[in-house]
């Protein structure tokens, strides 16, 4: 239940951010998502704001988003972004790697939301997927092999010691002393 604060239309107080977001070249039928999008908290008046501009200038108005409420810091029911006033649904159902935007021609814009405390190449490889409109994987699973994927690639966080050499034991330069 929201409470009269949560039912008034939020203002934000400050101007938005430009929004860290990744979006495909055209929309595809084949692909499940439509981009993604890195905020960088869990703040939606800070957020949302930058990210709806930005949408509005791609799909045009935007009416409507559906978010996960678990996910965000705060709820409302209405945000007031330039001169329009943006409905907000926060569900439980809706995946918490997801953001659903509606257009007022009733499209429907689905983003993946790459968590705000991942790292910069997790969030890369994240977006750079959701914007292929080649992709045909979900919002979790993305967020999943992204997750892995840097760090393996980097070699992060792997201990020497484990590594096995060609002849399949440890390396004796890089046993411990």
């Amino acid at each position: 239940m929201f409470t009269a604060a949560q039912r008034a239309t939020v203002v934000p107080p400050e101007p938005p951010t430009q929004p860290r977001l990744s979006l495909t070249a055209v929309r595809a039928t084949r692909a499940v998502l439509d981009g993604g999008w890195w905020p960088r908290s869990r703040d939606p008046v800070a957020e949302l704001p930058g990210l709806i501009l930005a949408l509005n200038e791609r799909y045009g108005p935007i009416r409507q988003l559906m978010l996960n409420s678990h996910s965000w810091d705060s709820h409302f029911r209405r945000l007031a972004v330039g001169t329009r006033v943006v409905r907000a649904g926060w569900f439980s159902t809706v995946d918490p790697a997801m953001l659903i935007a509606t257009t007022e021609r009733g499209d429907q814009i689905d983003l993946l939301v790459v968590p705000p405390e991942a790292n910069a190449a997790t969030a890369d490889i994240a977006m750079a997927a959701a914007a292929d409109p080649d992709n045909q994987q979900h919002a979790p699973a993305i967020l999943a092999a992204s997750l892995t994927t840097p760090t393996v690639a980097r070699g992060e966080g792997i201990d020497a010691t484990t590594v096995w050499d060609n002849e399949g034991g440890h390396s004796a330069r890089d046993a411990p002393s």
